[in-house]
């Protein structure tokens, strides 16, 4: 086994093609995700054309933050100055948005009284600003009454299925969903290929098995750094987009 991955080592540092494609595929992959130090520096050392996105990575950094750390009308603002039109193009994602900006209004009411003035904030943006939008779409009017149940209940007994919605992986479902809209806006791909290519190689892995072809127990990916050991998946800059 080690032959063959020393062989296949010396075919990437001598095919220059493959060099250039994987090249390629990293670029992609820094400035999809969002590492614009990472992207900047591999762009010169490896003299590969940065792509449109790269000039919108910080951008779409401080969007992220602001949607990680509940301030989505900043996040709003922030969408509309890098693209005036996305939020009207994509109603979707746009009504994503103002529900999450309910969600963050009724976690700042919930343990207070129901005539509280942050809880009845939050209804009066239910009833005002995202009311009028659910009215004609059944998923959005699903989505609404679904934030609406977490009013209801002591915030130590909401149910599993309304609770999500103040999990932080709430925030990071929609600020993913805006950074694949932001990138697809600009022309490029909504997700690294780099994704693609791990599915392809998990897929390619299972056929070999189900054609009982002769593979160690664990098929390394060869990344290894040292004895053995897997790199560190930190860039060490702090400004990874992964969501």
């Amino acid at each position: 086994m080690q032959t063959w991955a020393f062989n296949w080592r010396y075919f990437l540092l001598t095919n220059h093609a493959i060099h250039r494609d994987l090249n390629s595929v990293v670029m992609d992959y820094l400035v999809s995700e969002g590492y614009p130090s990472a992207a900047r520096k591999f762009a010169s050392e490896a003299n590969v054309q940065p792509t449109s996105g790269v000039n919108s990575i910080q951008e779409r950094i401080d969007i992220r933050e602001a949607i990680h750390s509940g301030n989505i009308q900043v996040a709003i603002e922030k969408i509309n100055e890098l693209n005036p039109m996305l939020l009207d193009r994509d109603r979707s994602l746009h009504f994503a948005l103002l529900r999450l900006q309910l969600v963050e209004l009724i976690r700042e009411g919930i343990g207070l009284p129901v005539d509280d003035s942050k809880t009845l904030a939050a209804i009066n943006f239910s009833e005002t600003v995202l009311g009028p939008r659910a009215a004609p779409n059944a998923q959005f009017l699903e989505d609404l009454e679904r934030t609406m149940m977490l009013l209801i209940y002591d915030y130590t007994n909401i149910p599993d299925e309304y609770a999500d919605q103040l999990e932080p992986q709430f925030r990071k479902d929609i600020a993913q969903r805006v950074n694949e809209a932001l990138l697809k806006e600009q022309g490029e791909r909504n997700k690294a290929r780099l994704y693609d290519l791990v599915r392809l190689r998990a897929w390619s892995e299972m056929k070999a098995r189900e054609m009982n072809k002769d593979l160690p127990e664990h098929l390394s990916l060869g990344l290894e750094s040292g004895r053995g050991q897997e790199p560190s998946h930190s860039n060490g800059e702090g400004e990874a987009m992964v969501a």
